[in-house]
């Protein structure tokens, strides 16, 4: 059922008491499988809502608790962001609403990211490492899920043949992903406590640096790679270098030369693994935008070769040319390669061309009941200035509606239901169990 801003903004006075909203905005937040807006109380603090439309979404949730939960104050200190903070919770029949302090900073664009040069790239690559170097213990702990190496490995070949099942996807492609999946030398590295979600929404920034991370619904241990992912959606591919130097040096001898590798292999592969979900759901306009991207995708490696996946060079792909009349002068030289750039959707964003390049060489190394409420160690709610999101139900607020979520991110720490899918991100996460109005994630006290 959705649920509109102003129904969140009562449901949200009944998970954290003594709150009175003033204001409020919907929210484009994963808006498929949730409701989201952001509130403004009478001192000006904000506040975000997020109500799961279904199990699965709910799920998600509660291992997003979990994990916030299972970050101690010394993990906390370590990272150079701030984590969101949880400030109450409420339950009707099988779903819990969350409301969250709101985070400093402001949700960027791609093309801001790139904009902000060098320093930003910086910045996100040292606050990746950062959490990659989060301890695993901290992910154990929770009861997420935890993968090494060659159980990611496997589970992609899986998903693999699950995708091939469906007699949808290109043979070129099909071909080019086991290549990369069966070559062992690729998925040598060592598994690291990995985001799972992450991309330019789940950040925000300030004055040029991560300010905030949130979004940590996918948490777990499995491969560093996936987290790099979202770069393919970047056309300026020295910004991704950037990012990824920065890592790099971050980590020291911890990174491994592959992982944009990997990277490239999951921003391809999730539009099989999206084509599997949509099929799933029998949602016949998703099936046919997935089939689409997925012909855009084999049309542009086959024209463009694009640089292999594996670490063992596969044999290059090879398009069937036109016949040619004997005769007939030579062809033209192909106008200099420009990446497609798939609009943003419901689909996962790729640059179909640019993937290609990522996987070349690294740089150098209101309800009636179920109320309770729970707080962490998170920065308290910040000001007005520092939002993307305003509302028109007070000064300052614009109301920025619902824009289509991205269904690439299909895969969960807490799901088992619907990974067939072929889900980058982990499965399987037990739900964590409600709270009670003593329970925390922290130590700090809802306001």
């Amino acid at each position: 059922m959705k649920r509109s801003a102003m129904e969140l903004a009562a449901i949200a006075t009944a998970a954290v008491p003594g709150l009175s909203p003033v204001g409020f905005a919907a929210l484009s937040d994963d808006a498929e499988d949730f409701d989201s807006a952001l509130l403004i109380d009478a001192q000006k603090h904000r506040w975000r809502v997020r109500s799961p439309r279904h199990d699965e979404a709910s799920m998600r949730l509660e291992a997003e608790l979990s994990a916030l939960r299972a970050f101690s104050a010394k993990v906390r200190a370590s990272l150079p962001f701030a984590l969101p903070s949880v400030a109450g919770t409420v339950r009707q029949g099988s779903l819990r609403t969350f409301v969250y302090k709101d985070l400093p900073g402001r949700v960027p664009s791609l093309d801001e990211l790139v904009d902000e040069g060098s320093r930003l790239a910086t910045a996100l690559g040292q606050c990746m490492a950062a959490i990659h170097q989060i301890p695993d213990e901290s992910v154990e702990i929770a009861g997420l899920p935890t993968y090494t190496a060659d159980e990611v490995r496997q589970r992609k070949l899986n998903e693999l043949d699950t995708a091939a099942a469906t007699g949808k996807v290109p043979s070129r492609l099909l071909r080019r992903w086991e290549h990369a999946m069966e070559d062992v030398a690729l998925w040598r590295f060592n598994a690291a406590v990995v985001h799972g979600d992450f991309d330019e929404e789940q950040i925000q920034i300030s004055q040029s640096r991560i300010s905030a991370v949130k979004g940590w619904t996918d948490l777990h241990v499995g491969d560093p790679a996936d987290d790099f992912a979202w770069l393919s959606a970047i056309e300026d591919q020295n910004f991704s270098e950037r990012v990824f130097a920065a890592y790099v040096e971050a980590r020291g001898k911890s990174a491994d030369p592959h992982i944009m590798r990997r990277a490239a292999l999951a921003a391809e592969f999730a539009l099989a693994q999206w084509l599997v979900k949509s099929l799933d759901s029998k949602d016949a306009e998703r099936i046919a935008e997935a089939e689409e991207m997925l012909q855009e995708l084999d049309r542009n490696i086959a024209e463009y070769g694009g640089q292999p996946l594996s670490v063992v060079e596969a044999p290059r792909p090879l398009s069937t040319p036109a016949p040619t009349p004997a005769a007939s002068p030579a062809q033209p030289t192909p106008a200099t390669e420009r990446p497609v750039m798939v609009p943003k959707s419901s689909a996962p964003t790729i640059n179909s061309l640019k993937v290609t390049a990522l996987g070349g060489n690294s740089p150098a190394a209101a309800p009636a009941a179920g109320q309770d409420s729970s707080d962490s160690n998170g920065p308290e709610s910040s000001t007005l200035d520092n939002s993307k999101e305003q509302s028109t139900a007070a000064p300052g607020l614009k109301d920025e509606g619902q824009k289509p979520a991205d269904d690439s991110k299909t895969g969960t720490a807490a799901q088992e239901t619907g990974n067939q899918a072929g889900s980058a991100a982990p499965d399987g996460a037990a739900p964590a169990k409600e709270s009670s109005p003593s329970d925390t994630d922290g130590n700090d006290s809802a306001k």
